[in-house]
């Protein structure tokens, strides 16, 4: 099964994330790659370091080209580096760098710009991309003041648009986040898809410390069709 990351924000640790999901997947013996089908801001040679990353947590070889079809320069929304570089970022062109990987791999984990919502061109966003892709969703929630409106939020867009929430995991980006653990209980209590981890802040993120605080065998457990727990009663939860 392959996995489409999406964050609560840009700068979440969807990429840390993609990377230890790759690296643990890997473990257990699955041929695996990461796809970055959209990155702003890369360095000298068009490369950028979250699409590297991903191919470096890679155990199948392919080409750079391969892991990120779309990379501007500036670090800028998508839609708007693509504009200012004469480009039209297509989602056939996506879809078929995809089926590519696919096609040499057992799981393919496809990290999305920015947030959830974030415009690719004039009409399309990243939650059309998911859409088309068909993949389950698995929720990065930057743990930090003003996460749970941001969560549940992008988990009622996900719900709305008919796509599976595979689960979601708690990245520590404040080290000092006040009420931390009742954040964290807050989102469980209101949402359906498994927590598949709690990853520790990390002065410097790393992949195979993350990988070791993700629980893989929740994925793939029933889930309802809603990201969010039936109501009942007087439950006023969402």
């Amino acid at each position: 099964m392959s996995y489409f990351i999406t964050g609560t924000d840009t700068g979440v640790g969807k990429t840390l994330v993609s990377c230890a999901l790759l690296q643990a997947l890997a473990a257990q013996d699955k041929r695996v790659v990461g796809f970055k089908p959209v990155a702003a801001g890369c360095d000298d040679e068009d490369h950028n370091e979250d699409a590297l990353q991903l191919r470096a947590a890679s155990n199948i070889l392919v080409s750079y080209g391969q892991i990120n079809p779309y990379c501007f320069a500036h670090p800028v929304a998508p839609h708007i580096a693509a504009r200012n570089s004469g480009v039209c970022i297509e989602l056939s062109r996506i879809l078929a760098t995809y089926r590519e990987l696919a096609g040499q791999a057992d799981e393919v984990v496809v990290e999305g710009a920015g947030g959830f919502l974030v415009p690719l061109n004039e009409n399309k966003d990243s939650a059309d991309l998911a859409v088309e892709l068909g993949l389950p969703v698995i929720l990065v929630v930057g743990m930090r003041l003003g996460c749970l409106n941001h969560a549940l939020l992008t988990l009622r867009v996900i719900a709305d648009y008919g796509l599976e929430c595979a689960g979601w995991v708690a990245n520590v980006l404040d080290a000092d986040m006040p009420a931390l653990q009742q954040n964290i209980d807050a989102l469980r209590e209101r949402v359906a898809a498994p927590l598949l981890g709690v990853i520790p802040y990390q002065a410097q993120p790393d992949a195979k410390i993350a990988a070791g605080y993700l629980d893989l065998g929740l994925l793939g457990a029933p889930t309802s069709t809603s990201a969010f727990p039936e109501k009942t009663g007087q439950d006023d939860r969402i």
